[in-house]
């Protein structure tokens, strides 16, 4: 659904009737096991325009007659998106990312309520919309033209533990098996930026063409203790590094990836990885 610069914005009717018609377009089972309160700010032109809140409890969805009622989250989105959110076409992972969505509040009941849309086109056998399936293509395009001040916030709330652990599980199929074939190295990423001032610690492990990676979230969350090189950054930064979106050399020389150890095996590490990027 788009709608062009200073066309009209979705009126509080339409926008109500689209959030009761909520249950149409979700998975009865997820839905069901949502339980709270949201408030959808819904903007025109970057101004909020219209607001609906409502509550979900037991699979039913009641509107609230008060918009402005305290609710556990805040989704603002523009006005002409939320058909979109609300019938499984948009991601709410990629939107929160690329700035299209902000969340205010409770981030898992964000996320959760992003996944119980299904997916248009499956009704025989449906699929749910899963905002935490972060494909690394998707996020490299998403991220483009995004300010990195936004990307900051996002890294440093809620979402930002679905993202790491995201990027690093899939971390080892962006290895190049023929570039590696050689390789025996262990880097550790210690991850800043959070908003309690807490840091991640991952490690990334290649041997004979394969990669392993250790962290919180991981299958595998046993840290070892011998690490090669150790590359310190903020995780909006990593994110743009494992996006395509920073390189690592320009990372290096603006102190964007600081490097303890050495640095050679860090520099090896990053270039027998074939980082996704946004497509032409």
């Amino acid at each position: 659904m788009t709608q062009t610069p200073g066309s009209a914005p979705l009126d509080r009717a339409a926008a109500v009737a689209l959030v009761e018609r909520l249950p149409e377009h979700a998975l009865p089972d997820r839905l069901a096991a949502l339980r709270g309160s949201v408030r959808f700010d819904l903007t025109h032109d970057g101004d909020v325009v219209t607001r609906v809140a409502a509550t979900l409890a037991g699979g039913v969805v009641e509107v609230l007659p008060e918009p402005d009622a305290p609710v556990d989250v805040v989704l603002r989105l523009p006005a002409s998106h939320l058909a979109d959110l609300l019938g499984g076409i948009a991601n709410a992972g990629l939107d929160l990312l690329s700035g299209r969505l902000a969340v205010e509040g409770d981030a898992e009941m964000a996320l959760a309520l992003g996944g119980v849309f299904v997916v248009p086109g499956t009704e025989a056998d449906p699929v749910a919309v899963d905002p935490r399936a972060l494909d690394p293509v998707a996020v490299a395009c998403a991220l483009v033209g995004v300010p990195t001040s936004h990307l900051r916030a996002v890294m440093a709330g809620g979402f930002r533990a679905v993202v790491l652990e995201e990027v690093f599980t899939r971390l080892p199929s962006f290895l190049d098996a023929r570039k590696a074939a050689r390789c025996d190295l262990t880097v550790g990423f210690r991850l800043t930026g959070r908003d309690d001032g807490e840091t991640e610690r991952y490690v990334v492990h290649v041997a004979g063409g394969t990669c392993r990676t250790v962290g919180p979230g991981l299958a595998d969350t046993e840290v070892p203790e011998r690490r090669d090189a150790t590359i310190t950054c903020e995780a909006h930064d990593f994110l743009r590094l494992a996006t395509g979106h920073l390189k690592p050399v320009t990372g290096v020389l603006k102190g964007q990836l600081r490097v303890k150890g050495d640095k050679a095996k860090a520099l090896q590490l990053l270039a027998v990885l074939d980082i996704p990027c946004a497509v032409e």
